[in-house]
């Protein structure tokens, strides 16, 4: 039973699945959107939300804890310096997901979730 697990396990162990939010968060921060399945992009978004949160704040704390979890630190300081004239006026929901057709090998839910 999963009852009240907030996690989207997503058949991965927690350090592959740490590994994995890291690295679609990056991508989707450098690019601006990624393709990828429903699940992680509905799983990414709140780990995306709380690291623009942490750039609107632009505390000492909050960019090292960016750091810790971005993997490239220029795109940090990038995102520190223009997250609160993009996003100052918006309180939360700084990415959407919209679903595009199912994956051809295995029909997956196909998404692409994408920076506002």
């Amino acid at each position: 039973m999963r009852h009240r697990c907030r996690v989207a396990q997503l058949g991965l162990p927690a350090d592959q699945r740490k590994a994995l939010f890291r690295a679609l968060a990056t991508q989707l921060i450098r690019y601006g959107q990624v393709t990828t399945t429903l699940a992680k992009a509905k799983a990414l978004r709140g780990e995306v939300d709380h690291i623009i949160t942490l750039a609107k704040d632009g505390s000492l704390s909050a960019r090292r804890q960016a750091m810790g979890y971005i993997y490239d630190k220029q795109l940090v300081h990038a995102l520190f310096e223009q997250a609160q004239s993009r996003y100052g006026n918006r309180n939360g929901g700084y990415s959407r997901v919209v679903r595009t057709v199912r994956r051809r090998g295995d029909n997956a839910e196909m998404a692409i979730i994408e920076l506002m």
